[in-house]
């Protein structure tokens, strides 16, 4: 008997343990969104731009499978397998195939481990809030210096999924924000789902993105001193429409926040837009650094783009 109460009462506390562990929480939250399979509805807003998107996403045997619908304005849908996406837009009867780079999408906004994020962020617990009819644990993550926004997350108290995510600028007033407001969890393997609602009488124009892998080193370019926490994770070359060559793209994050840096040589026939501006959530910088244009886009305040931009150097 006093073994059974022992056992119990153990495991009370390391549920409790879980529970008072804002850090586990959001590890539990990141497994959840690659893990479950589940279909729901949220609503994205930043500044003006509101939108519905449905999402449902599988996960068994062979892999993670996903598809999006935007449910507002333009057709748009998305399907994902692994790293690779298809984009269909009836609109513009185009399909692009491209990789996934960098994009955390909601709900699976956390990376798969969270002690990169450790360095950078300071996580802690809020009260309890229900979200879409479900019950939510809130988690703050507050950023450490003023190089990334600070996150607010409603975390599914029953399966970990995050329902709702508010990012907060310097000022700590929010700027951006994405909402479950309808969730169902999945308990099948029928794959009926994952295809596109498309006029097969359209003939569609298929698309693949136009990049390949970039020299590990660019010639001339030397990195100064980048944010904290910030690490290069992809490196392509892109063959945009328009441009007489190809223009590097270098993507660095810290886990959570991700930044672009654009590189060119230097159009003379075009008159760059120096310094920075803001839509939204996100800040861009433009920057010459001997007869190249670099610009630096990212969700992330503006100290962050133009640190960034200013480091890419150039040898004379």
């Amino acid at each position: 008997m006093k073994s059974l109460l022992l056992t119990c009462l153990l495991a009370m506390q390391v549920s409790l343990a879980y529970a008072e562990d804002p850090w586990r929480l959001l590890q539990g939250a990141a497994d959840a969104a690659r893990e479950l399979s589940y279909r729901g509805i949220f609503v994205y807003q930043s500044g003006n731009n509101i939108r519905s998107v449905q999402i449902t996403h599988m996960n068994y045997g062979q892999g993670e499978y996903a598809r999006s619908v935007v449910l507002d304005g333009s057709p748009r849908e998305v399907l994902s397998q692994g790293s690779d996406v298809v984009i269909y837009s009836p609109r513009n009867e185009k399909v692009v195939i491209t990789k996934r780079r960098a994009q955390n999408l909601f709900p699976a906004l956390l990376p798969p481990e969270m002690a990169e994020l450790k360095a950078s962020y300071e996580a802690r617990l809020g009260g309890q809030e229900r979200v879409g009819g479900r019950e939510g644990q809130i988690v703050f993550l507050d950023s450490r210096d003023q190089f990334r926004y600070g996150y607010k997350f409603w975390t599914d108290r029953e399966h970990g999924l995050i329902l709702k995510s508010v990012t907060f600028n310097e000022s700590n007033e929010p700027i951006e924000q994405i909402t479950f407001t309808q969730l169902t969890l999945m308990d099948t393997q029928n794959m009926d789902w994952f295809q596109p609602h498309v006029d097969t009488a359209k003939h569609y124009v298929m698309e693949e993105e136009n990049v390949a892998p970039a020299p590990a080193d660019i010639s001339g370019m030397q990195m100064g001193q980048l944010p904290a926490g910030y690490k290069k994770i992809d490196q392509v070359k892109r063959v945009v429409p328009g441009k007489q060559v190809p223009v590097t793209h270098l993507i660095y994050s810290d886990g959570l926040a991700c930044v672009s840096l654009f590189i060119e040589p230097l159009n003379k026939k075009r008159q760059p837009k120096l310094g920075g501006h803001t839509l939204g959530s996100t800040n861009f910088y433009t920057h010459i650094s001997e007869r190249h244009q670099v610009v630096a886009v990212g969700e992330v305040p503006a100290a962050t783009v133009a640190q960034m931009a200013n480091a890419v150097r150039f040898k004379k």
